[in-house]
């Protein structure tokens, strides 16, 4: 599976960025997808994740409310909706996908339950 995404920039707090993540390579309804992120000296961190159906969801504390994770099966692609950012948003996002069925989010929260992982994308959010 090939994963590319898209969309990061340079915003101000209180902005908006979607980010894009399209997938190649393998049947995208057999994939779970999710947002992970890395900050500058630190983990590589869960922020969001989505099931095979886009059905169910789940978010780190620190982004619920303000970001939105959906899938286009049609078209292959992951998306991620940052609203409200802060600066505390910056990091390299990165979209990973994960070989299984499942109809809950909330068990792939670890980095290591993914296959697949993208370049990752640059989000910089200016106070």
């Amino acid at each position: 599976v090939q994963l590319q995404a898209s969309g990061g920039g340079l915003v101000q707090a209180g902005g908006s960025l979607r980010l894009s993540c399209a997938a190649s390579g393998r049947a995208f309804g057999s994939l779970i997808l999710g947002w992970f992120r890395q900050a500058p000296g630190k983990e590589r961190d869960f922020v969001a994740v989505i099931t095979n159906s886009g059905g169910d969801t789940h978010y780190s504390d620190s982004v619920k409310g303000r970001f939105t994770i959906s899938r286009d099966n049609a078209k292959n692609t992951v998306y991620l909706q940052m609203n409200n950012l802060k600066p505390e948003d910056t990091a390299v996002y990165y979209c990973a996908a994960g070989a299984y069925y499942s109809d809950r989010a909330d068990v792939f929260l670890r980095a290591k339950a993914y296959h697949y992982w993208g370049q990752g994308t640059l989000v910089t959010v200016s106070s």
